[in-house]
Protein backbone atom coordinates (compact mmCIF):
# COMPACT_ATOMS: atom_id res chain seq x y z
CA UNK A 1 0.00 0.00 0.00
CA UNK A 2 0.89 3.58 -0.81
CA UNK A 3 1.14 4.68 3.21
CA UNK A 4 1.91 8.51 4.02
CA UNK A 5 4.64 8.29 7.23
CA UNK A 6 5.80 10.89 9.67
CA UNK A 7 9.08 10.41 10.83
CA UNK A 8 9.55 12.86 14.29
CA UNK A 9 13.88 13.16 15.28
CA UNK A 10 15.84 16.00 16.45
CA UNK A 11 19.43 14.75 14.66
CA UNK A 12 18.93 15.75 11.20
CA UNK A 13 21.35 12.92 10.16
CA UNK A 14 18.66 10.28 11.86
CA UNK A 15 16.00 12.13 9.60
CA UNK A 16 18.32 11.78 6.09
CA UNK A 17 18.81 8.52 6.79
CA UNK A 18 15.28 6.85 8.12
CA UNK A 19 13.50 9.23 4.96
CA UNK A 20 16.27 7.58 2.33
CA UNK A 21 15.24 3.52 3.88
CA UNK A 22 11.38 4.45 3.93
CA UNK A 23 11.15 6.28 0.54
CA UNK A 24 13.18 3.04 -0.81
CA UNK A 25 10.55 0.80 0.66
CA UNK A 26 7.70 2.95 -1.71
CA UNK A 27 6.28 4.87 1.47
CA UNK A 28 6.00 8.52 1.17
CA UNK A 29 7.74 10.42 4.06
CA UNK A 30 7.43 13.92 6.13
CA UNK A 31 10.47 14.24 8.07
CA UNK A 32 10.44 16.88 11.10
CA UNK A 33 12.24 17.66 14.02
CA UNK A 34 10.33 18.24 17.11
CA UNK A 35 6.89 17.57 18.66
CA UNK A 36 5.64 20.62 17.78
CA UNK A 37 6.40 20.50 14.16
CA UNK A 38 4.84 17.05 14.31
CA UNK A 39 1.49 18.43 15.93
CA UNK A 40 1.27 20.60 12.72
CA UNK A 41 1.84 18.11 10.01
CA UNK A 42 -0.53 15.37 11.69
CA UNK A 43 -2.95 18.64 11.64
CA UNK A 44 -2.64 18.87 7.79
CA UNK A 45 -2.68 15.22 7.59
CA UNK A 46 -3.06 12.17 9.44
CA UNK A 47 -0.16 9.67 9.00
CA UNK A 48 -0.95 6.34 8.93
CA UNK A 49 2.67 5.52 10.73
CA UNK A 50 4.35 7.33 12.94
CA UNK A 51 8.79 6.56 13.70
CA UNK A 52 8.97 8.56 16.98
CA UNK A 53 12.52 9.43 18.85
CA UNK A 54 12.36 9.22 22.49
CA UNK A 55 14.85 11.92 22.97
CA UNK A 56 14.14 14.90 22.12
CA UNK A 57 14.39 18.50 23.70
CA UNK A 58 11.26 20.39 24.88
CA UNK A 59 8.58 17.54 24.26
CA UNK A 60 10.32 14.29 24.44
CA UNK A 61 9.27 11.34 22.18
CA UNK A 62 7.23 9.57 25.41
CA UNK A 63 5.17 12.81 26.25
CA UNK A 64 4.20 13.57 22.52
CA UNK A 65 3.36 9.51 22.40
CA UNK A 66 0.87 9.89 25.71
CA UNK A 67 -0.52 13.09 24.40
CA UNK A 68 -1.36 11.43 20.44
CA UNK A 69 -2.63 8.67 22.58
CA UNK A 70 -4.92 10.27 24.69
CA UNK A 71 -6.98 12.24 21.64
CA UNK A 72 -9.35 10.02 19.64
CA UNK A 73 -8.37 11.26 15.97
CA UNK A 74 -4.88 9.93 16.72
CA UNK A 75 -5.15 7.49 19.10
CA UNK A 76 -5.17 4.69 16.76
CA UNK A 77 -1.76 5.93 14.86
CA UNK A 78 0.90 3.46 14.98
CA UNK A 79 3.73 4.60 16.29
CA UNK A 80 7.19 3.13 16.24
CA UNK A 81 10.03 4.40 19.28
CA UNK A 82 13.50 5.22 17.53
CA UNK A 83 16.03 5.55 20.12
CA UNK A 84 19.72 4.47 20.92
CA UNK A 85 18.09 3.24 24.25
CA UNK A 86 18.18 -0.33 24.48
CA UNK A 87 17.47 -1.35 27.87
CA UNK A 88 14.63 -3.67 29.01
CA UNK A 89 12.54 -0.83 31.17
CA UNK A 90 12.73 1.46 28.56
CA UNK A 91 11.38 -0.48 25.84
CA UNK A 92 8.79 -1.56 28.68
CA UNK A 93 8.01 1.72 28.52
CA UNK A 94 7.52 2.34 25.02
CA UNK A 95 5.14 -0.71 24.77
CA UNK A 96 3.29 0.22 27.83
CA UNK A 97 2.25 3.82 26.64
CA UNK A 98 0.82 1.78 23.42
CA UNK A 99 4.05 1.82 21.13
CA UNK A 100 3.74 -0.98 17.84
CA UNK A 101 7.18 -1.48 17.72
CA UNK A 102 10.28 -0.40 18.56
CA UNK A 103 13.28 0.52 16.82
CA UNK A 104 17.36 0.81 17.88
CA UNK A 105 19.90 2.60 16.64
CA UNK A 106 22.21 2.54 14.90
CA UNK A 107 19.36 1.78 12.11
CA UNK A 108 19.81 -1.44 10.25
CA UNK A 109 18.27 -1.62 6.91
CA UNK A 110 16.52 -4.30 6.48
CA UNK A 111 15.99 -4.22 10.63
CA UNK A 112 13.80 -0.77 9.77
CA UNK A 113 12.06 -2.16 6.09
CA UNK A 114 10.98 -4.93 7.41
CA UNK A 115 9.76 -3.75 10.96
CA UNK A 116 7.69 -0.52 8.82
CA UNK A 117 6.60 -3.44 6.49
CA UNK A 118 5.22 -5.20 8.89
CA UNK A 119 3.15 -1.88 10.50
CA UNK A 120 1.74 -0.87 6.99
CA UNK A 121 0.62 -4.70 6.30
CA UNK A 122 -1.41 -4.63 9.57
CA UNK A 123 -2.52 -0.93 9.02
CA UNK A 124 -3.85 -2.59 5.71
CA UNK A 125 -5.62 -6.05 6.83
CA UNK A 126 -7.38 -3.12 8.81
CA UNK A 127 -8.87 -1.03 6.73
CA UNK A 128 -10.01 -4.15 4.81
CA UNK A 129 -11.38 -5.83 7.73
CA UNK A 130 -12.93 -2.26 8.49
CA UNK A 131 -14.57 -2.30 4.83
CA UNK A 132 -15.50 -5.69 5.11
CA UNK A 133 -17.66 -4.82 8.34
CA UNK A 134 -18.84 -1.88 6.82
CA UNK A 135 -20.36 -3.52 3.68
CA UNK A 136 -21.57 -6.60 6.16
CA UNK A 137 -23.35 -4.00 8.50
CA UNK A 138 -25.08 -2.87 5.38
CA UNK A 139 -25.85 -5.86 4.02
CA UNK A 140 -27.11 -7.50 7.23
CA UNK A 141 -29.29 -3.39 7.72
CA UNK A 142 -30.72 -4.13 4.29
CA UNK A 143 -31.59 -8.01 5.08
CA UNK A 144 -33.32 -6.34 8.39
CA UNK A 145 -35.49 -3.61 6.82
CA UNK A 146 -36.73 -6.01 4.11
CA UNK A 147 -37.56 -8.26 6.60
CA UNK A 148 -39.19 -5.18 8.75
CA UNK A 149 -41.42 -4.29 5.43
CA UNK A 150 -42.55 -7.74 4.77
CA UNK A 151 -43.35 -8.11 8.92
CA UNK A 152 -45.33 -4.91 8.22
CA UNK A 153 -47.27 -5.93 5.48
CA UNK A 154 -48.25 -9.34 7.13
CA UNK A 155 -49.69 -7.34 10.24
CA UNK A 156 -51.67 -4.69 7.94
CA UNK A 157 -53.02 -7.74 6.13
CA UNK A 158 -53.93 -9.48 9.52
CA UNK A 159 -55.24 -6.61 11.83
CA UNK A 160 -56.93 -5.82 8.33
CA UNK A 161 -58.81 -8.48 8.90
CA UNK A 162 -59.92 -8.00 12.87
CA UNK A 163 -60.71 -4.89 11.97
CA UNK A 164 -63.09 -4.65 9.03
CA UNK A 165 -65.68 -5.40 11.00
CA UNK A 166 -65.34 -1.84 12.26
CA UNK A 167 -63.20 -0.25 9.82
CA UNK A 168 -63.62 -0.99 6.27
CA UNK A 169 -61.08 1.41 5.28
CA UNK A 170 -58.66 -0.20 7.21
CA UNK A 171 -57.33 3.59 8.29
CA UNK A 172 -57.36 3.37 11.80
CA UNK A 173 -54.43 1.15 12.06
CA UNK A 174 -52.21 3.31 9.60
CA UNK A 175 -53.31 6.51 11.53
CA UNK A 176 -52.29 4.83 15.37
CA UNK A 177 -49.23 3.43 13.51
CA UNK A 178 -48.16 6.83 12.29
CA UNK A 179 -49.24 8.52 14.89
CA UNK A 180 -47.77 6.39 17.98
CA UNK A 181 -44.25 6.82 16.00
CA UNK A 182 -45.05 10.69 15.48
CA UNK A 183 -46.09 10.57 19.46
CA UNK A 184 -42.80 8.68 20.48
CA UNK A 185 -40.64 10.73 17.91
CA UNK A 186 -41.55 14.33 19.49
CA UNK A 187 -41.20 12.46 23.54
CA UNK A 188 -37.79 11.55 22.72
CA UNK A 189 -37.01 15.05 22.43
CA UNK A 190 -38.43 15.94 25.84
CA UNK A 191 -35.37 15.08 29.12
CA UNK A 192 -37.91 13.12 30.89
CA UNK A 193 -38.39 10.69 28.14
CA UNK A 194 -34.76 10.97 26.30
CA UNK A 195 -33.41 7.93 27.95
CA UNK A 196 -36.61 5.48 27.48
CA UNK A 197 -37.12 6.01 24.08
CA UNK A 198 -34.62 5.28 22.11
CA UNK A 199 -34.86 4.97 17.99
CA UNK A 200 -35.45 1.55 18.26
CA UNK A 201 -38.27 2.14 20.46
CA UNK A 202 -39.79 4.67 17.94
CA UNK A 203 -39.29 1.66 15.02
CA UNK A 204 -41.40 -0.81 17.59
CA UNK A 205 -44.11 1.23 18.31
CA UNK A 206 -44.65 1.64 14.93
CA UNK A 207 -44.81 -1.83 13.83
CA UNK A 208 -46.74 -3.01 17.43
CA UNK A 209 -49.26 -0.64 16.91
CA UNK A 210 -51.58 -2.05 14.90
CA UNK A 211 -52.10 -5.06 16.45
CA UNK A 212 -53.46 -3.33 19.67
CA UNK A 213 -57.09 -4.98 19.26
CA UNK A 214 -56.15 -8.45 17.93
CA UNK A 215 -58.57 -9.51 20.17
CA UNK A 216 -61.33 -8.75 19.29
CA UNK A 217 -61.17 -11.67 16.85
CA UNK A 218 -63.20 -13.29 19.85
CA UNK A 219 -65.35 -10.61 19.82
CA UNK A 220 -69.17 -11.20 18.52
CA UNK A 221 -70.52 -8.91 16.45
CA UNK A 222 -73.35 -8.91 18.54
CA UNK A 223 -71.35 -7.00 21.00
CA UNK A 224 -68.52 -5.24 19.03
CA UNK A 225 -71.19 -3.60 16.30
CA UNK A 226 -73.94 -2.97 19.07
CA UNK A 227 -75.28 0.58 18.51
CA UNK A 228 -76.77 1.08 22.24
CA UNK A 229 -74.78 0.98 25.55
CA UNK A 230 -73.25 -2.17 26.19
CA UNK A 231 -75.01 -4.34 29.17
CA UNK A 232 -72.52 -4.90 32.44
CA UNK A 233 -72.04 -8.77 31.09
CA UNK A 234 -71.67 -7.72 27.31
CA UNK A 235 -68.93 -4.74 28.31
CA UNK A 236 -67.01 -8.39 30.60
CA UNK A 237 -67.07 -9.47 27.39
CA UNK A 238 -65.75 -6.66 25.78
CA UNK A 239 -63.20 -6.30 28.31
CA UNK A 240 -61.54 -9.78 27.71
CA UNK A 241 -60.37 -8.80 24.02
CA UNK A 242 -56.98 -7.15 25.76
CA UNK A 243 -55.98 -10.41 27.83
CA UNK A 244 -57.24 -12.72 24.31
CA UNK A 245 -55.16 -10.40 22.24
CA UNK A 246 -51.90 -10.22 24.54
CA UNK A 247 -52.57 -14.06 25.70
CA UNK A 248 -52.89 -14.74 21.50
CA UNK A 249 -49.34 -12.55 20.84
CA UNK A 250 -47.23 -14.50 23.89
CA UNK A 251 -47.88 -17.20 21.87
CA UNK A 252 -46.24 -15.90 18.52
CA UNK A 253 -43.27 -14.51 20.44
CA UNK A 254 -42.59 -17.84 22.38
CA UNK A 255 -41.57 -18.90 18.72
CA UNK A 256 -40.12 -15.54 18.04
CA UNK A 257 -38.46 -13.51 20.79
CA UNK A 258 -35.80 -12.06 18.46
CA UNK A 259 -39.05 -9.75 17.64
CA UNK A 260 -38.53 -6.69 19.84
CA UNK A 261 -42.17 -5.52 18.36
CA UNK A 262 -43.94 -8.52 19.62
CA UNK A 263 -42.65 -7.43 23.27
CA UNK A 264 -44.01 -4.17 22.73
CA UNK A 265 -47.21 -5.39 21.21
CA UNK A 266 -47.76 -7.62 24.15
CA UNK A 267 -48.04 -4.42 26.13
CA UNK A 268 -49.89 -2.58 24.31
CA UNK A 269 -52.50 -5.27 23.40
CA UNK A 270 -53.10 -6.04 27.35
CA UNK A 271 -52.52 -2.47 29.01
CA UNK A 272 -54.04 -0.28 26.59
CA UNK A 273 -57.05 0.14 28.50
CA UNK A 274 -55.25 0.76 32.22
CA UNK A 275 -55.91 4.79 33.11
CA UNK A 276 -53.75 6.73 34.86
CA UNK A 277 -55.82 6.86 37.89
CA UNK A 278 -55.81 2.85 38.32
CA UNK A 279 -59.44 2.82 37.57
CA UNK A 280 -58.78 0.94 33.63
CA UNK A 281 -58.69 -2.67 33.07
CA UNK A 282 -57.31 -5.27 33.16
CA UNK A 283 -55.44 -5.21 35.96
CA UNK A 284 -56.41 -1.36 37.44
CA UNK A 285 -52.51 -0.31 36.81
CA UNK A 286 -51.36 2.79 38.09
CA UNK A 287 -49.73 6.09 36.72
CA UNK A 288 -46.03 4.76 35.47
CA UNK A 289 -46.77 1.22 36.22
CA UNK A 290 -48.47 1.06 32.94
CA UNK A 291 -45.86 0.52 30.21
CA UNK A 292 -44.60 3.76 28.67
CA UNK A 293 -45.47 2.22 25.19
CA UNK A 294 -49.23 1.59 26.60
CA UNK A 295 -49.61 5.17 28.05
CA UNK A 296 -48.36 6.97 24.30
CA UNK A 297 -50.70 4.45 22.49
CA UNK A 298 -53.12 5.10 24.25
CA UNK A 299 -53.64 8.76 23.57
CA UNK A 300 -53.30 8.15 19.91
CA UNK A 301 -55.81 5.11 20.01
CA UNK A 302 -58.50 7.27 21.87
CA UNK A 303 -57.65 10.41 19.35
CA UNK A 304 -58.55 8.29 16.51
CA UNK A 305 -61.77 7.12 17.86
CA UNK A 306 -63.06 10.06 18.52
CA UNK A 307 -62.48 11.35 15.28
CA UNK A 308 -64.09 8.89 12.82
CA UNK A 309 -67.80 7.71 12.65
CA UNK A 310 -68.64 4.64 14.57
CA UNK A 311 -72.01 2.37 14.41
CA UNK A 312 -73.15 3.94 17.76
CA UNK A 313 -72.14 7.65 17.69
CA UNK A 314 -70.52 10.60 15.06
CA UNK A 315 -67.37 11.30 14.91
CA UNK A 316 -66.82 14.72 17.15
CA UNK A 317 -64.17 17.00 15.59
CA UNK A 318 -60.53 17.45 16.11
CA UNK A 319 -60.97 20.52 18.86
CA UNK A 320 -63.77 18.50 20.82
CA UNK A 321 -61.50 15.30 21.10
CA UNK A 322 -59.13 17.37 21.80
CA UNK A 323 -61.17 18.85 24.40
CA UNK A 324 -62.23 15.24 25.81
CA UNK A 325 -58.58 14.03 25.99
CA UNK A 326 -56.94 17.17 27.80
CA UNK A 327 -60.30 16.71 30.61
CA UNK A 328 -59.11 13.44 31.16
CA UNK A 329 -55.21 14.60 31.38
CA UNK A 330 -53.91 13.15 34.88
CA UNK A 331 -57.18 10.80 35.01
CA UNK A 332 -57.03 8.52 31.79
CA UNK A 333 -54.00 9.79 30.68
CA UNK A 334 -50.03 10.66 31.38
CA UNK A 335 -50.08 14.41 31.81
CA UNK A 336 -46.52 14.67 30.74
CA UNK A 337 -47.70 12.95 27.56
CA UNK A 338 -50.76 14.77 26.89
CA UNK A 339 -48.59 18.19 27.15
CA UNK A 340 -46.43 16.66 24.25
CA UNK A 341 -49.65 15.85 22.47
CA UNK A 342 -51.29 18.78 22.82
CA UNK A 343 -48.08 20.81 21.55
CA UNK A 344 -48.20 18.34 18.28
CA UNK A 345 -51.61 18.71 17.58
CA UNK A 346 -51.92 20.42 14.27
CA UNK A 347 -49.42 17.18 12.92
CA UNK A 348 -51.95 15.03 14.01
CA UNK A 349 -55.00 16.26 12.72
CA UNK A 350 -52.79 16.68 9.49
CA UNK A 351 -51.93 12.75 9.92
CA UNK A 352 -55.77 11.91 10.40
CA UNK A 353 -57.11 13.75 7.32
CA UNK A 354 -54.81 11.98 4.94
CA UNK A 355 -55.82 8.72 6.12
CA UNK A 356 -59.28 9.41 6.16
CA UNK A 357 -59.38 10.57 2.98
CA UNK A 358 -57.17 7.45 1.20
Amino acid sequence: MEGNILIVDDVVTNLAVLANIIKNAGYTVRAVQSAYEAKDAIQAKLPDLILLDIAMPGVDGFEFCDMLKAVPSTAEIPIIFVTALSDPETKKRCFSLGAADFIEKPFDVNEVTMRVNTQMKNISMQRELEDYNKRLHKMMKDQIDKITDDQRFLIYGLVKLAETREDPTGTHMINVSENARFLAQSLQLSPKYEKEVSNSFIDDIELAAPLHDIGNLTISDRILLKRGKLTPDEFAIMKTHTETGARTLKEIYSRNSYSRYLAMAIDIAYYHHEKWNGKGYPKGLKGNEIPLAARIFTVVDVYDTLTRDKCYRDAFSHDEAMQIITDESGKSFDPDIIDIFTKIQNQLRRNASVSLKS
